[in-house]
């Protein structure tokens, strides 16, 4: 019989947490972000209330202009710890939740994250994950020698050669390749060692990789693409998708839509999971969440506001904040942009209102009230088409997070929608996604199977 089918659920633990005032909440530490201690509450927090994934997001610099001047120094979201670094660490204090950070195609090289999340997944006894981005901001071309980033079309063919290459690496060693014999001498079976020789329009990689092959197969794959190029890249390629929707109905059309796309790749739908953003903000009573709310918005100052739509939506700091929000001359980031230009003509917005409604989620779906009112909006996504779970994004941390596992989590068990243990150690048995058989021992399984058969006849 069929295991049940669960939610999954992750954690974003970027900084101080989601919302643009998390690090002046009176009950955070402020300069959480550089400490130790505070990662590892939050990674910890994760394992107690049994999540598939701690997801670290990465930029390879400060990703956001100075816009309107002033902004940027009043946010937190400005320094942070390098993420395989930082994973590495949370992985000795930790035992099962998966650690899963960014590494961008643009700006590093197959065999470099290759290696780096082979050796994570060792070092956490299999439960690494790599998100895969392409990296689109200006700022962070410019600490690579580059006046600008790369035009997009380029950044997907790029990053499509460098998951192949990545993954081919990661095949270097059949899983019962070193022997390491003492009495004979034999460390390892030629046989067994694959060299890539990967010849490609972007990259010449040879190999083999010099680690062996991971506890899980290989690292688990994430991405987030919401384009047509980054679909189809996630259709061929991921594990996970983080993604983000506000309504049931755009949620299920990109389930959809990526899912369908995956046929053609060779792949079982059900081996890649859809989980998008989601801020919930949990209370005993409505108003308990709505109050614990109000003290990070009332905390957000009106240049940081605007800072989080420049991003986006260009500078609006020459309109009326309480006036509508105007159609933008310079957009930034068409699908993140787009998300909230549908938000402010949905909801007839001010730019004030709509600063303050993307305060939180960043675009993606919030949900405030009692556990039950968070729990229902979560089992009308998962049993309606629109994910296979969901990538928490606490309001601050860890206390946001806390308030997650200790009041959500029980609610969801209760109902039978998530797990009261985690299924196996490593990320890949959690998330329920099959043991990837490495090719060689796939061919010889098959060449086998096709001579008993031809020999029967």
């Amino acid at each position: 019989m069929a295991a049940p089918r669960r939610i999954r659920l992750g954690v974003s633990m970027i900084g101080m947490g989601y919302h643009l005032a998390a690090w002046r909440h009176p009950d955070a530490s402020a300069g959480g972000n550089m400490e130790l201690a505070h990662a590892v509450r939050v990674a910890q927090a994760a394992e107690r209330g049994l999540l598939d994934m701690a997801f670290l997001a990465d930029g390879v610099g400060i990703r956001f202009n100075d816009v309107p001047a002033g902004s940027l120094s009043r946010v937190c979201k400005n320094v942070q710890f390098e993420p395989l670094t930082l994973l590495s660490a949370l992985a000795m204090v930790t035992s099962r939740v998966g650690l899963v950070a960014t590494a961008s195609t643009t700006y590093n090289e197959p065999y470099h994250v290759a290696r780096k999340f082979a050796s994570l997944d060792h070092i956490s006894g299999g439960r690494a994950g790599w998100n895969v981005v392409t990296s689109a901001t200006d700022m962070e071309a410019q600490n690579f020698g580059l006046d600008g980033a790369p035009p997009k079309g380029g950044r997907y063919d790029r990053a499509i050669e460098f998951v192949e290459v990545v993954k081919g690496l990661w095949e270097s060693w059949e899983d019962d390749a070193f022997v390491r014999d003492k009495a004979s001498g034999l460390n390892y079976d030629p046989a067994k060692v694959h060299v890539l020789n990967h010849e490609g329009a972007h990259f010449r990689v040879k190999g083999p990789l010099n680690v062996q092959r991971t506890p899980q197969g290989r690292p688990i794959i994430v991405q987030a693409g919401a384009s047509d190029q980054g679909r189809e890249l996630a259709a061929a390629t991921a594990d996970v998708i983080y993604a983000a929707a506000q309504t049931l109905e755009d949620a299920r059309a990109y389930y959809q839509d990526v899912k369908g796309r995956m046929a053609k790749y060779g792949r079982d739908p059900g081996q890649l999971k859809i989980m998008p953003g989601i801020m919930a903000v949990p209370g005993r009573t409505r108003q308990e969440a709505e109050d614990s709310y109000a003290v990070l918005q009332e905390l957000v100052q009106p240049v940081v506001g605007l800072g989080a739509l420049a991003n986006y939506l260009g500078d609006l700091s020459g309109h009326d904040l309480d006036g509508p929000v105007p159609e933008p001359a310079n957009r930034r980031d068409h699908s993140r942009g787009q998300i909230f230009l549908d938000m402010a003509r949905r909801g007839n917005l001010s730019i004030r209102q709509l600063y303050l409604s993307i305060a939180g989620g960043n675009g993606h779906r919030m949900v405030i009230g009692t556990p039950a009112d968070i729990a229902d909006a979560m089992e009308e996504w998962f049993h309606g088409g629109g994910a296979d779970g969901f990538n928490l994004l606490p309001t601050w941390l860890p206390g946001g997070l806390d308030d997650v596992v200790d009041l959500v989590i029980p609610e969801l068990q209760r109902r039978g929608l998530y797990r009261t243990a985690y299924e196996g150690r490593t990320l890949r048995e959690n998330l329920g996604l099959a043991w990837p058989e490495h090719p060689a021992a796939a061919a010889r399984r098959a060449h086998v199977a096709t001579a008993l058969g031809d020999a029967a006849q």
